[in-house]
This record gives C-alpha cells, sequence and structure tokens, in this order.
C-alpha cells in the first residue's frame, strides 16, 4: 500500500473517532515543563503506548476553536503506526563494492532541495544607467543554510543557495541608532579600495533601524503555522521547531495571543486564541504534534490566515509563523499561487514570517517567494543556536516593524564613477521607476534592525569592464562638485499608506584611502561579501583572492565578538576551503 493511501486511511480512521467531551474550565495561567499530567487537564491527551510522553503523543484539540465562520475543520494527526509507515522512501546503495562486515548506511533516494535560480547582478555602465533601485532584505536564511553545508555536510553549498546579501546581513555593524522613530533610519556610508578586483573600490551603505523602547512594544497576534507532514520528521525539523517556538512563547506577554494550526494530508486547529499568561498550554500544544502525512500547505495557510483575521487588531502585530521544510506537494502547492494569496492578506494586514528546517528536501525558493510577498523575514534554523538568535536574542528584530516597504536607489555620478554593479539582492531588484510608486511592494525592516548593501564601483578613468558605445551619449553634468553619488531611502510608517523620503550624498569625504585605513564595519562587511562571492565562484573575484585572504580580512576586522559568531564565520572559511566541491 502507498503512502498516500495510508495517510488518506488514517484521516479515515480519525474521522470515525468520538469526540471527547468537553468540560467548561476555568483559565490557566501560568507556565512549567508539559507533562502527560499538566497536559491532560489542558485538553491535550498523551497516547497510552508504555513509554510514551506527552512530546510524542497526539494533539486532540476540544473544539475548532479559533476557526473561521463557517469552516470545518478536518481531524490533524493520523495514527502513530502509519506515520512510522510513512517516513520518505529510502534505498539501500548496492553492497558488492563493500568491504567484508561493513554495511553502507541507507541514504535518501534523492536530493530534492530546490533554490530560486537568480543570476548575479551585472556590470552596468553609468553613462547608460546611473540609478540602481532595490528593495531592502534583512532575511537571513542563506548563512545558516551555507553553514549547515559547511558543519554538518563538510560540502560547500550550491552556488543558487548562496544570497550574498542574507550572508552580509547576518551580522550587527553597530552602525550608529536615528535619534527618534519619526525618520526610522540613520545612514552610514564609506568607499574603500576592493581587496578582489585592481581599480575598483566598495561602496557600502548601512541603514541602521530605530530601537523601540521595550513599553512601546505593540501587542501580538500571532498565529503558528506548523508543518507536521512526513517530510518533517527527524531532530533537526519538527522536534527542532518545537524548541524554536518554545523559546519565542518565553518571550510573550499577558496582552500578547498565539493560535496554532498545524497541517499534514489536512490541516487543523491545535490551539485558539490563547494569551501570553497561559504560556503552558501553547507549550503542550506544540509537544503533542507529530509528523505523518502529505503536505497541504496551501490549506495551512489558508487556515492560520482566517485565525489570524478573526482575531484582528490594528493597533497590534498580527502575523502569521510558519515553521516548515517547504514542501508543499497537496492542495494549493504552486509557488505563483501562493504568492498571491499572502499578497492579498499582506495589504489586510496580516504578515507572513517563514523559518525552514530540514535537509534533503528543504524547499528555499518556495520560502523565499512566501516571506517576501508575506511582508516578513525567511530564516533557516540549522541548530538550537541558531533558534536561540531568531527566537530570543533577535525577537524584536523579527516581530516588531518600524517600516514598510523600503527601498534603496542610487545614482552614480558619471563623471566620478564609469561602472558599477551591486552584489546581491538579485531576488530585490525594483524598476527605476518603482521607487516613487507606493503600490510596489518592498521590504519590512523591524525595531533596531540594520541593513547594509555593498557596490564595486570603477572610478572615472580606470579600467572598465565594458566597452563605451562608439555612438553613446556624452556624459551628463556633475550634479555636485566632488559627490560619488546620491543615496535615497523611501519608506512607509506603520500603518501609513504615503511614503517618506531620506537622502544623502556620497562624496569624497566618505573614501578611505585604503581598506586597512576603513571602519572596522566595512572591513568586515567587505570579508562576508567576499566570501559569498567566492562560494557562487563569481568571475569577477581574482584567483588571487582566495579562503587564506578572506580569513585575514576577516581577523582584521573582527572587533568586539561577544557571541562568538564572527570567530564562527572565521571558521567558516576555513571549512570551506577543505570542504569537497568544486576545486579552485
Amino acid at each position: 500500500m502507498t503512502p498516500h493511501r495510508l495517510s488518506i486511511l488514517a484521516v479515515a480512521c480519525l474521522t470515525a473517532w468520538p469526540s471527547p467531551v468537553v468540560v467548561a474550565q476555568p483559565i490557566r495561567t501560568g507556565d512549567g515543563a508539559p507533562t502527560p499530567a499538566s497536559c491532560e487537564a489542558l485538553g491535550f491527551r498523551s497516547l497510552s503506548e508504555p513509554g510514551r510522553t506527552v512530546g510524542h503523543g497526539t494533539a486532540r484539540p476540544r473544539q475548532p476553536v479559533g476557526a473561521p465562520p463557517g469552516m470545518t475543520i478536518p481531524p490533524l494527526p493520523v495514527p502513530p503506526v502509519a506515520r512510522r509507515m510513512e517516513q520518505p522512501a529510502m534505498e539501500m546503495s548496492r553492497m558488492v563494492a563493500a568491504p567484508p562486515g561493513f554495511v553502507i548506511p541507507m541514504q535518501p533516494s534523492r536530493d530534492t532541495e530546490r533554490y530560486p535560480d537568480a543570476r548575479s547582478n551585472p556590470i552596468r555602465q553609468t553613462a547608460q544607467e546611473p540609478v540602481s533601485t532595490f528593495s531592502v532584505d534583512v532575511d537571513t536564511a542563506a548563512y545558516s543554510n551555507v553553514r549547515r553545508f559547511l558543519q554538518q555536510d563538510g560540502a560547500r553549498p550550491p552556488t543558487d543557495a548562496v544570497r550574498v546579501e542574507e550572508l552580509v546581513n547576518y551580522f550587527d555593524y553597530g552602525y550608529a541608532p536615528p535619534a527618534d522613530r519619526t525618520a526610522p533610519f540613520s545612514t552610514y556610508v564609506k568607499v574603500a579600495p576592493s581587496p578582489w578586483s585592481a581599480d575598483k573600490q566598495i561602496l557600502h551603505i548601512g541603514l541602521q533601524g530605530y530601537g523601540l523602547p521595550k513599553g512601546e512594544h505593540p501587542p501580538l497576534n500571532l498565529v503558528f503555522l506548523i508543518d507536521t507532514s512526513g517530510s518533517m520528521m527527524g531532530e533537526d525539523r519538527l522536534p527542532l521547531a518545537r524548541k524554536s517556538l518554545n523559546l519565542l512563547i518565553d518571550q510573550l506577554r499577558p496582552q500578547d495571543q498565539v493560535s496554532m494550526v498545524a497541517y499534514a494530508g489536512s490541516a487543523g486547529a491545535v490551539l485558539g486564541p490563547t494569551d501570553g499568561r497561559q504560556k503552558l498550554k501553547m507549550r503542550c500544544a506544540l509537544a503533542a504534534l507529530e509528523a505523518g502525512g502529505s503536505t497541504a500547505g496551501g490549506q495551512g495557510l489558508a487556515l492560520a490566515y482566517g485565525l489570524a483575521q478573526e482575531r484582528f487588531d490594528a493597533k497590534a502585530v498580527n502575523r502569521v509563523i510558519l515553521l516548515t521544510d517547504g514542501d508543499f506537494n497537496v492542495g494549493v502547492a504552486d509557488p505563483a499561487r501562493l504568492k498571491d494569496m499572502v499578497a492579498d492578506k499582506r495589504k489586510s494586514g496580516i504578515y507572513l514570517s517563514v523559518y525552514g528546517f530540514g535537509r534533503g528536501n528543504y524547499n528555499d525558493a518556495m520560502m523565499q517567494a512566501l516571506a517576501q510577498n508575506g511582508n516578513g523575514t525567511a530564516a533557516y534554523v540549522d541548530s538550537l543556536q541558531e533558534a536561540r538568535k531568531l527566537f530570543r536574542e533577535d525577537f524584536v528584530k523579527s516581530l516588531f516593524p518600524i517600516a514598510n516597504d523600503v527601498k534603496v536607489q542610487v545614482e552614480f555620478n558619471p563623471a566620478q564613477v564609469s561602472e558599477y554593479r551591486l552584489i546581491g539582492y538579485e531576488t530585490r531588484m525594483l524598476a527605476r521607476e518603482d521607487f516613487n510608486n507606493d503600490q510596489v511592494d518592498a521590504g519590512e525592516v523591524g525595531a533596531g534592525a540594520a541593513v547594509t548593501a555593498l557596490y564595486e564601483i570603477t572610478p572615472a578613468g580606470g579600467r572598465s569592464s565594458i566597452d563605451p558605445l562608439r555612438y553613446g551619449p556624452s556624459a551628463r553634468p556633475i550634479p555636485a562638485a566632488g559627490e560619488i553619488a546620491f543615496l535615497k531611502i523611501r519608506y512607509k510608517l506603520p500603518g501609513e499608506a504615503a511614503s517618506r523620503l531620506i537622502e544623502r550624498p556620497v562624496t569624497r569625504m566618505d573614501t578611505a584611502p585604503n581598506l586597512a585605513a576603513a571602519p572596522e564595519p566595512t572591513r568586515w562587511a567587505v570579508a562576508v561579501a567576499g566570501f559569498g562571492q567566492k562560494l557562487r565562484r563569481d568571475p569577477r573575484v581574482s584567483d588571487g583572492f582566495g579562503w587564506n585572504e578572506i580569513v585575514t580580512l576577516a581577523q582584521a576586522g573582527r572587533g568586539a565578538d561577544p557571541f562568538g559568531e564572527r570567530a564562527e564565520f572565521v571558521q567558516l572559511v576555513r571549512s570551506a576551503a577543505g570542504a569537497r566541491g568544486t576545486a579552485e
């Protein structure tokens, strides 16, 4: 019998189970470790199998609380016997070449990880295209995914898995903060020589977001949307997702509320709207989830948005938090249709953040599409340490927005810059006219978050990569003496429909004579960008700039490292140098 038929049979069996008798109970407050007794009292029943704890039981919601009017919630989990039979197909490697007594371990039958197919940004001639426009990006998924390949697999990642801007934006650069929230960004600009390309320079742009005082954080209306399909089996998937959400639950306040939806072959509400005083109830709901079945992600999204809309509060942060490997294979699974769904919900004020788990079938392309269209962040959780960073240290940055539709536009002065290329942001590029169009969606920035972007530029008179046009127009007049470029940032304050503008010139006063003389943030950002381009095998990076040069540059710009993240980066570079993959 096929796994698909098993899933249908399991759901059919559950449909016939009688619903538990519901006895009205007062709201239970407090927190603690979820035990079988405490969770049973809250309506979450563990299986009677010997030795099984509530953490391996089945979430049986007492009633479809919080479901949108008219929506029938199907039974959620499938029996554990069927779950065990629905593990991903495995095949034993052939034994003919194995030494006597040596057993070759089972391997997944195929690797189905998917990544956006984005070619590196081209070099542009300033005289022809002086303006560059892009949406900001504070996602970090690519960095932790790259780390997973290097640390756990001992291999360099596929080039499409490396988004350089997400590697760069993983780190805190200590930019000076803005004075107040009415102009929520301060700017940092520096120009320094490129370490990997002679006759070129790096323009480093940094935006630092305003950090909301703790007492000014709005209430949270969150819906946890949890993938419990068979592809989420394994310690680095559903169990790690549970631990991650428990870290987020730690941060909740009494005015916050959480609902939970889980989905496998079908979707169901596991927990109706529950306030931040009832943390134990949330933990019990999480602990009772198990993986099994196919992946009805589209149905889960629709139900999660319905719950968020039911408790929508214009003064709160209304957000769906999706935890999945992105492997949607039942119901609405077309990325284009899912993008339309989340984009439509974004306009209603409900945002979507996506956290990826697992390996082998991780669908990064789907995760990026959903997060970018849902006005949320995309992150990849490869370890409990990364979960602590995302759901504890960066909790405020990821959940409390200070600006929406944040766009950056740089106009280069053709009298000072002959060519330029934006390093990264390939999936975030915008048309020039999109900058002033407030109907065009762009990135969201959370409280205290920073955005970093790097351009490689060729000074006028330097060796160009592109031959000049024989019949091209002459360069335009210089906007102002000594200006290299002009930076513009457009953003909307939360709840506002009209954008605001921040502007500043980039001048010769922003130039460092050499990279060693550049401030620490620039040296570190350039080292990380060099690493990302090297992993992508970017032909614009010279052969003379290798792994050792990246390590040297990173060590010189490491500075204060209270959490050890920069020391870890240096080790990743060394791992990449010795990892299997395409030869240098």
